[in-house]
């Protein structure tokens, strides 16, 4: 009996130092979500009356599911605390809900990505033309572009000269600046997804191992 109370103690501890752990990689996963949307190379897109949702539409999952790892660590927590079936089994759920989120963000991040860097690319070549047709109409997006992605024109620059940055050293080709740097953000959105959905898996193990010995625990007594 002794030997098994020491076994539910140590369970228990592993639940409470997964969950610590958990709701900083929840902390952390925000930060890094919010940081995308609106300090990193995407920030300029927000004023925008088009800007590339299907990039977004994976941050925004992503911050979801970071907020929910914080509020579920702490869940956890308590339920570790008190060694309640009831709470670990909403626990274990919730970790389930997670998993399929970051799962579906990964999945999204990685097989979607030619698609969202289609759609970017697109939204470049609208304005590329529209400033072409009336320079005055799309000089602010176009110079959105060029800024963000530190490229200038297509082909050649010389038509949108006004437009690109006066630090761009040499020529670079907007097309394909978009499709690297967002193929790079979204890999990274990627991992991150796959990586906390690898997490939680240790925690659904954890909390059901915690769960069954403190049913067997109450059963011998």
């Amino acid at each position: 009996m002794g030997r098994f109370r020491g076994g539910l103690r140590c369970i228990k501890y592993l639940l409470l130092g997964f969950n610590l752990l958990f709701w900083l990689a929840g902390s952390a996963v925000i930060g890094f979500g919010l940081w995308f949307r609106f300090g990193g190379t995407m920030k300029d897109f927000s004023s925008e009356d088009k800007s590339p949702e299907y990039f977004y539409m994976g941050l925004y999952v992503l911050v979801g599911a970071g907020a929910l790892m914080m509020a579920v660590g702490f869940f956890g927590c308590c339920g570790a605390m008190r060694e309640s079936q009831c709470v670990l089994g909403s626990f274990f759920t919730c970790l389930l809900v997670i998993f399929a989120a970051e799962v579906t963000t990964g999945v999204f991040a990685f097989i979607g990505k030619g698609v969202a860097i289609r759609h970017v690319q697109t939204m470049y070549e609208e304005a590329y033309n529209d400033y072409l047709k009336d320079r005055e109409r799309g000089n602010g997006t176009l110079i959105t572009f060029h800024s963000t992605f530190q490229c200038c024109g297509k082909e050649s620059s010389e038509q949108v000269q006004p437009t690109c940055p006066k630090e761009l050293l040499g020529p670079k080709n907007c097309i394909d600046e978009i499709e690297a740097i967002i193929s790079v953000k979204l890999q990274l959105i990627g991992i991150v997804g796959i990586g906390i959905a690898g997490l939680t898996i240790f925690g659904m193990i954890f909390s059901m191992v915690l769960c069954c010995a403190i049913r067997t625990s109450r059963d011998v007594i």
